[in-house]
């Protein structure tokens, strides 16, 4: 009986799940997207079944094109219940487009807002705001395929680097975050060998500055600033059956990210061979022994007469480039992994492997499952060594092409997940802690949605766990050592009263813990409520509730809470 497992899935996409340290994305699950049935979500989603990022996507060949741009007017009014209870008012003008393009050849989710608030008040700042999600990929040629994704976001930074929602209107303490990434994937076959290739340049930046003190009397925050990440792998193989019972190939990878606080560089090489061992037509193992050299190195700040670091103008400590490179990370020597990847039907995929990578026992896996055209569930478990920036592009390259943006009714901001039937959907995870130090980061996110009716539903949740690696001899060294770790749950859930109106609701909660005695525990929690109804062909009324809310261990601060509410319409062009 003919095995599902396409001839390069053993050796070509585990084999890069095994170069990145980071699970097989779920392939070839081809069901249809059907269209939100909420008006503030965004537009419906696309059709498309994603394939592996080099090989063909597009559904069924559908061809789609949403784009819908908009303006919008809003009025806000801001409580705050604890500690105080300071009652602020503002105006919020706001312009975007929601987008949805899906064809044979290429994909584009795209969801873009920008915000200006006009406070009423000396206490209520103006300000403005830009968030925004895009994904997607074109075709080349056959086998060629360019990816690029983008994020722009806000976070509540407290000291320590730890980041919740912003919150609810604008009270001037948000740090912006943005990212984007792409490449091109390539995949050819020469004779019975298959092979496949991919690189990946990103960038990040956080506009805070290290010397931003998040409490009066605090300590200064370790805020990342922006970095340069690059990731290629190259990999060549046969499938078992072709030149022996057993498919053998070899691969190697490349990972690099430099960090602009105080020159940071992570660089992570390796090579490996690998043996892929058919069980049964739906099971396959593959085993990997290859070489690896890691390293994580940083330079000092500059110092004064008195020995103390130099903190520039923007707030950040000025790098000795005159300094020799100190050693944080240093880890080279012989790796293995074990990979058993089952695959008993299109709508159903798990991946898991277990070995020895950084010089200590690394695991990982992934899980995709799609019982019917509504619904789906992924679980992802990973394990890599990085700094901010690539763990949020690893998080953009695992969304979906095929999304629609889920928002806060009252800000407009990202909710942190995105509504999708195909693959990872939410990118919380990432977020938790924005120190500038180089970290390993292991954990698990989850999401499932739903679409029953006019109902469309989503929820997310994870845990990830940074341990901070930095050089002894810098301004950096008090974050060796320190873990910070971040429980995360985000959820959704909308629908359509009729033709002309709909509701929608969404609720998240972070617990960021921390060893740092500077930095405790700090917990983030939020909840909305929208409701929408068509005054016209292309106007819309929206009124809309908001609860937000951070608690701290520590006795010395109390907990803050806020409460608002949005009337406001839209027209869309």
């Amino acid at each position: 009986m003919k095995s599902v497992f396409s001839p390069a899935l053993g050796l070509g996409a585990l084999a890069a799940a095994l170069a990145a340290a980071v699970p097989v994305e779920a392939q070839t699950i081809g069901y249809d997207q059907v269209g939100s049935g909420s008006d503030e979500v965004a537009a419906s989603a696309p059709s498309s079944g994603r394939q592996d990022r080099s090989g063909k996507r597009g559904g069924k060949g559908s061809r789609r094109i949403e784009v819908t741009p908009y303006i919008e007017i809003d009025q806000i009014v801001d409580a705050q219940l604890s500690p105080g209870n300071d009652v602020l008012t503002y105006t919020q003008l706001a312009a975007g487009v929601d987008a949805g393009i899906s064809g044979r050849n290429n994909a584009l989710s795209a969801s873009v807002r920008y915000e200006r608030y006009i406070g009423w008040s000396k206490r209520a700042a103006d300000g403005d705001a830009i968030s925004g999600l895009v994904r997607g990929y074109t075709t080349i040629t056959p086998g060629l395929t360019l990816e690029a994704g983008a994020l722009a976001t806000q976070a509540r930074v407290q000291n320590g680097g730890s980041a919740l929602s912003p919150g609810l209107a604008n009270d001037g303490g948000a740090t912006n975050v943005y990212s984007v990434y792409g490449g091109p994937s390539f995949r050819t076959r020469a004779g019975d060998v298959d092979f496949a290739a991919n690189y990946r340049a990103g960038f990040t930046k956080v506009e805070q500055s290290d010397a931003f003190v998040a409490t009066p009397g605090g300590a200064a925050a370790d805020v990342f600033d922006k970095s340069v990440t690059q990731i290629a792998d190259i990999e060549a193989g046969v499938a078992p059956y072709v030149i022996a019972p057993v498919g053998l190939g070899a691969a190697g990878s490349f990972y690099q990210e430099d960090i602009s606080n105080l020159d940071q560089r992570v660089r992570d090489m390796q090579a490996r061979a690998l043996v892929t061992v058919p069980v049964s037509r739906t099971v396959q193992v593959v085993g990997a022994i290859g070489y690896e050299d890691v390293e994580v190195s940083s330079r000092d700040a500059l110092r004064d007469a008195d020995g103390n670091p130099v903190i520039g103008s923007d707030g950040r400590y000025k790098t000795d480039k005159s300094a020799p490179r100190e050693l944080a990370y240093d880890v080279s020597g012989l790796t293995w992994d074990v990979a058993v990847m089952w695959r008993p039907s299109r709508r159903t995929s798990l991946s898991a492997h277990f070995g020895r990578r950084y010089g200590s026992t690394s695991f990982g896996g992934n899980l995709a499952y799609a019982p019917d055209d509504r619904s789906q569930l992924s679980v992802t478990v990973y394990d890599n060594v990085s700094g901010f920036g690539g763990q949020l592009n690893r998080a953009l390259d695992q969304l979906p092409d095929d999304f629609v943006a889920v928002r806060d009714p009252v800000t407009g901001e990202l909710r942190g997940c995105v509504s999708s039937l195909d693959g990872s959907n939410c990118f919380s995870g990432a977020l938790g802690s924005v120190r500038s130090a180089v970290f390993r980061g292991r954990g698990v996110a989850a999401s499932y949605s739903r679409r029953v009716g006019r109902l469309d539903a989503g929820i997310g949740g994870g845990y990830d766990r940074r341990d901070f690696i930095a050089p002894q001899n810098t301004v950096l060294a008090a974050a060796d050592g320190v873990i910070d770790q971040n429980w995360w749950l985000s959820a959704y859930l909308s629908g359509q009263l009729g033709r002309e109106a709909g509701w929608s609701a969404s609720v998240y909660a972070n617990w960021l813990s921390s060893n740092d005695p500077l930095v405790g525990n700090v917990n983030g929690y939020g909840a909305t409520l929208g409701y929408y109804r068509m005054l016209a062909r292309r106007l819309r009324a929206t009124v809309a509730l908001g609860l937000d809310g951070v608690s701290r261990d520590d006795a010395l601060y109390e907990d803050y809470w806020t409460a608002s509410a949005l009337a406001g319409v839209r027209y869309s062009f």
